[in-house]
């Protein structure tokens, strides 16, 4: 009874943050940003391109005055967004080519970087894919939902901290942050191990259950870093552990349900769901509210390696994302992958 009462709990957290109450927190509240660095992947569409700039001429982190680094695979796509942002807000945003589902591109990316700048005072970890076939997988053998979504971020948030180190001791408030996206799908699914890489039961689970985990483990990271149901409850794991292995050195991680939002991760849905999905989504615009505010806020400082929800509010994730035991599985296999990369 108990097993069946707490799924229900979970199905009812996620179905409440799919209709969120009247947003509290706009851009227009981010304070200055001047002298502070910040990288968001995936910056090119979505919510990642709406991070850093809100289409609705709110000021957000270029009208805040930070320089930013826009993280993207495509650089045809990357400087049309780059273009676009120029036009709209006046400032330049620097492309950094970033492959997420290439360990040795991740590497590079970082190398670039601070090669670059010796500070990284935010880092939002946004870029994900979803629902994607079941037989793709990452140049380094393993599921494209949790090699893209969970083991790519973990590497370049680990390469970059020490920028994130530098960037505690240059900021006003005394911390870096790394805001990680997760999902509602985080509340739907806990790790399977074996569908990391390729198995029988990663196929039988299929794009959708892969995709919960990969969210799952997104909170695992929680400096303030986010297949996608399972790649994302990943990322919830991974980022809460950031916030655990790193505070005392002045990290802030946090993962984040962005909210229900029409982007193109949508791209691997059929036109079925596609159409059940429109109905149910808000604009990409209102995905950024809740990273901002976990990126760019005061009121954030003192619930490190939590879960925010839409739009710009403290929640929870399901209970298995504070259990030690899990982050501490989930950072050694994440450690072991990554060691001769």
């Amino acid at each position: 009874m108990g097993g069946f009462a707490s799924t229900l709990n979970n199905y009812k957290a996620a179905t409440a943050q799919s209709f969120p109450p009247k947003p509290k927190f706009s851009t227009d509240q981010i304070p200055d940003l001047a002298g502070r660095v910040v990288i968001v992947t995936g910056g090119n569409t979505g919510i990642g391109k709406e991070t850093v700039k809100n289409p609705s001429n709110l000021q957000a982190l270029l009208e805040h005055n930070a320089k930013v680094y826009l993280a993207a695979r495509s650089k045809s796509r990357a400087d049309a967004a780059i273009a676009d942002l120029k036009a709209t807000t006046g400032k330049d945003a620097i492309f950094l080519e970033l492959d997420l589902a290439n360990l040795a591109s991740v590497r590079r990316a970082a190398e670039e970087y601070l090669s670059k700048e010796q500070e990284l005072h935010i880092l939002f970890n946004n870029a994900g894919v979803m629902w994607c076939p079941v037989e793709m997988m990452t140049e380094d053998g393993y599921d494209m939902q949790f090699g893209t979504n969970v083991l790519g971020h973990f590497f370049f948030t680990e390469l970059l901290m020490p920028a994130l180190f530098a960037g505690v001791k240059s900021s006003p408030d005394g911390h870096a942050r790394v805001v990680t996206t997760s999902s509602s799908a985080a509340y739907l699914d806990t790790l399977h191990p074996e569908t990391f890489r390729d198995h029988p039961k990663r196929k039988k689970m299929g794009s959708k259950g892969l995709y919960f985990q990969s969210k799952f483990m997104a909170l695992w990271d929680e400096v303030l870093i986010v297949s996608r149901s399972r790649s994302l409850k990943g990322n919830a794991v991974v980022a809460r552990e950031v916030a655990r292995r790193y505070a005392d050195k002045g990290i802030l991680s946090y993962s984040c349900n962005p909210g229900n939002l029409w982007t193109d991760l949508q791209r691997y849905a059929s036109s079925a769901e596609r159409l059940f999905i429109k109905y149910i989504t808000y604009p990409a615009s209102f995905g950024a509210l809740t990273q901002l505010w976990g990126g760019t806020m005061p009121d954030v400082v003192d619930h490190n390696g939590d879960f925010l929800i839409p739009w710009a509010r403290l929640g929870r994730c399901r209970k298995e994302v504070y259990d030690p035991k899990v982050g501490e599985e989930l950072w050694s296999y994440l450690e072991e992958q990554v060691k001769d990369k």
